[in-house]
């Protein structure tokens, strides 16, 4: 295995896993490898600080992900450090919402003027429904579908 320094053109840093040079490539020619913040998919690599002298027999085993701080996006390339809790707090608090898809803006409202139950939603809305939304004075933020992947 190699592991290579990334980042994306937001200049988000993490980590990816790959079985050769090639594989990086064709990996990152694909659209295969994102960014875990902002799912951006222009990738480059950078200089790292883990460098090999000499080779083993045998290749160390990768180092098992703890099971706190540690996270991997939709791709399954590992992330450590403030990044990935800060990825994995913002997977867990949209699993604990209801899609309502695009039926968004109207829960939203009814939501807001106490017509349903007071609850976490998520979904889609039009830029013009956002709009309207916001002029309501009802809050909203926009959550970046890398978050939503793979929720169910």
């Amino acid at each position: 295995m190699i592991v290579y320094d990334l980042v994306c053109a937001r200049q988000h840093r993490f980590e990816g896993w790959f079985g050769s040079a090639e594989d990086f490539t064709r990996q990152r020619d694909d659209a295969l490898i994102r960014c875990p913040l902002c799912d951006d998919a222009s990738i480059q690599r950078r200089p790292s600080a883990n460098v090999q002298v000499g080779r083993t027999a045998e290749a160390p085993a990768p180092a098992e992900p703890k099971s706190e701080g540690n996270a991997a996006d939709a791709a399954g390339v590992p992330m450590t450090g403030g990044d990935a809790k800060v990825l994995a707090l913002l997977r867990k608090l949209v699993a604990e919402t209801d899609n309502v898809g695009r039926a968004f803006a109207e829960e939203a409202r009814k939501i807001h003027y106490d017509e349903a139950p007071k609850r976490g939603i998520r979904g889609q809305a039009t830029s013009e429904e956002a709009d309207a939304l916001r002029e309501e004075g009802i809050d909203f933020m926009s959550v970046p579908a890398i978050l939503t992947r793979d929720l169910s």
